[in-house]
């Protein structure tokens, strides 16, 4: 019988292992806001411009009607609420709350914590490599690479204001 390769000599292994170890830390700061890292990437994306389900979907590339159910949680937590699109009647705005614009500047302080926990062991040039490393991987330019071969690679969208 010829050896096959063991578990740890897989990337993905180690990938999703530190995956793992990054969101479990994540949920477990965020739960104590009283959020989810799923709900805390909605209101992240409306805080940033990302005003309808369909331009959270893409942003955070995860199907709308996952959104659509992340957003009614927001909602019930009064941290969202959904206004009518004066552009068009059959569309609604994402709009944080003012309970949601307060909150979303200390989970960025709780985001940019846990990721200097796991990564500020990194120089700054080696965390922007293996964030370009990564971004390669899943086919996604960092968002200051202005090379023309870049270009156009994205399959994330800009913020829309209507959908």
């Amino acid at each position: 019988m010829t050896p096959t390769s063991g578990l740890h000599d897989h990337l993905g292994y180690w990938l999703r292992r530190l995956s793992d170890e990054v969101h479990s830390s994540f949920e477990a700061e965020l739960g104590a806001h009283g959020v989810t890292a799923s709900q805390w990437g909605v209101m992240v994306s409306v805080a940033h411009g990302h005003r309808t389900t369909g331009a959270v979907a893409r942003q955070l590339d995860i199907d709308p009607g996952a959104v659509s159910r992340l957003v009614d949680r927001l909602v019930a937590k009064d941290l969202v609420r959904r206004e009518p699109d004066p552009a068009s009647r059959r569309s609604v705005l994402l709009v944080l709350t003012e309970a949601g614009r307060e909150l979303v500047p200390v989970l960025a302080e709780v985001a940019d914590r846990n990721d200097a926990h796991f990564f500020g062991s990194l120089e700054a040039g080696q965390r922007r490599q293996l964030e370009t490393w990564i971004r390669r991987l899943v086919d996604e330019p960092h968002p200051d690479d202005d090379r023309p071969e870049a270009a156009g690679r994205s399959t994330r969208q800009a913020p829309e204001q209507n959908d």
